[in-house]
């Protein structure tokens, strides 16, 4: 079609001529689909048994037509060969995990990625007999010492939450090859537009499409992307564990990604001109931000990614009443645990991770911290706000 992703964003995945001669492609609400006679059924099995991608649906829990074209839609953006969709990110990354590993399986986990990924890892996957290590995203060195004879997967993110951290993928995807070891990353931060790590040479690349690629807060999905070889155990999987998406979320999800590359185009320039003003102010005492030269990860972004994110985490210059004061000062962002959409949300990090002082701190989360994801508005009406707040304090 086009080398030029905003265009891909639009029309990739869909087919020219649409039902009914629409225009966006319909909501098939079904949860199951007929057959004429058994000929179309025995066709049917024949085919699926053969996985051919092409083949029809059959039930929900498998697979929709809407589902469908935004998954071949993502596929597409990430440049993979095939995309799969579920009920929310963690879904992804659970069923992802679960179909690539057996009792007796070795994970290496990157300690900063997102909390819950981690409770997974932790709390469940011990109970399957499989064994984790986490090791530090700022240390590359402990990654290799981390591998075991039986290491089957490798589980990254970046950038991690909240402090931004970046990794060197080139690095990870050699040291996996030299072991034998499958490599997945949590993109969610990045986003197509800003990083493709499949052309970097990992197997699996996922994502909360709840963020960024839904970009509206309206809707709960993940994704999935890699070679059909790996994703298809991926969807066997899902068809077993049930975590599909619904019709209406994977509409919505084709919508929003139509603006994918025009909201990730303005959220970068905006964040990067927000960075930079708050590095400046007085009552900030540190900003973490991959597109600021302070950032300890910044060369290794600059190789890398197309752009820095929507995200930038700052340290106030004050306890965390007085973050909280600020926070509550702000008239433009919203107060919310999410990020990737529209609107600019923020939030004081240590409120969401725990009350316990003693648990934040070792979650390395400090009471002044705060994450701000900046939404699409003008960036110099969310400097002037965040101008006002600071001076509030």
């Amino acid at each position: 079609m086009t080398d030029h992703v905003s265009t891909r964003a639009v029309h990739a995945g869909e087919e020219r001529r649409k039902p009914h001669g629409a225009i966006t492609t319909p909501i098939v609400q079904t949860s199951t689909y007929t057959f004429k006679n058994t000929t179309e059924i025995l066709d049917y099995m024949h085919r699926k048994a053969a996985n051919d991608p092409e083949n029809r649906e059959e039930y929900g829990r498998y697979s929709n037509p809407t589902q469908t074209v935004a998954e071949r839609k993502i596929a597409d953006l990430e440049g993979g060969e095939q995309a799969l969709l579920f009920a929310s990110g963690m879904c992804a990354i659970t069923t992802t995990i679960l179909a690539l590993l057996s009792a007796g399986d070795h994970v290496v986990m990157v300690r900063n990625c997102y909390r819950r990924t981690r409770d997974f890892a932790l709390d469940f996957l011990p109970r399957w007999g499989i064994e984790v290590t986490l090791v530090p995203a700022e240390k590359p060195g402990e990654l290799a010492s981390a591998i075991r004879p039986h290491t089957r997967l490798i589980f990254a993110e970046t950038p991690t939450n909240p402090y931004l951290r970046v990794m060197n993928l080139s690095r990870m995807v050699k040291l996996a090859k030299q072991h034998s070891i499958t490599t997945a990353i949590d993109s969610t931060f990045a986003t197509p537009i800003n990083l493709r790590p499949l052309e970097v040479g990992l197997d699996l690349v996922l994502h909360s499409a709840t963020k960024y690629l839904g970009g509206h807060n309206d809707l709960l999905a993940g994704a999935v992307v890699g070679t059909r070889e790996t994703v298809t155990k991926i969807k066997e999987a899902r068809g077993v564990l049930g975590g599909v998406i619904s019709p209406h979320d994977a509409y919505l999800l084709l919508r929003g990604m139509k603006t994918l590359e025009l909201r990730v185009r303005r959220q970068n320039e905006s964040t990067l001109q927000v960075a930079q003003f708050l590095e400046e102010h007085p009552f900030v005492r540190r900003v973490y931000y991959p597109g600021l030269s302070s950032h300890p990860d910044h060369e290794i972004a600059r190789r890398q990614m197309n752009g820095f994110g929507g995200v930038v985490s700052f340290e106030i210059d004050g306890d965390a009443e007085k973050t909280s004061k600020f926070i509550d000062g702000l008239r433009l962002p919203y107060i919310a645990p999410t990020l990737g959409g529209v609107e600019s949300i923020a939030q004081q990090q240590a409120i969401f991770v725990s009350l316990d002082p003693k648990e934040r701190r070792e979650a390395g989360i400090e009471d002044n911290l705060v994450r701000y994801a900046v939404g699409i508005e003008d960036a110099r009406d969310i400097i002037a706000d965040l101008k006002q707040a600071l001076a509030g304090m």
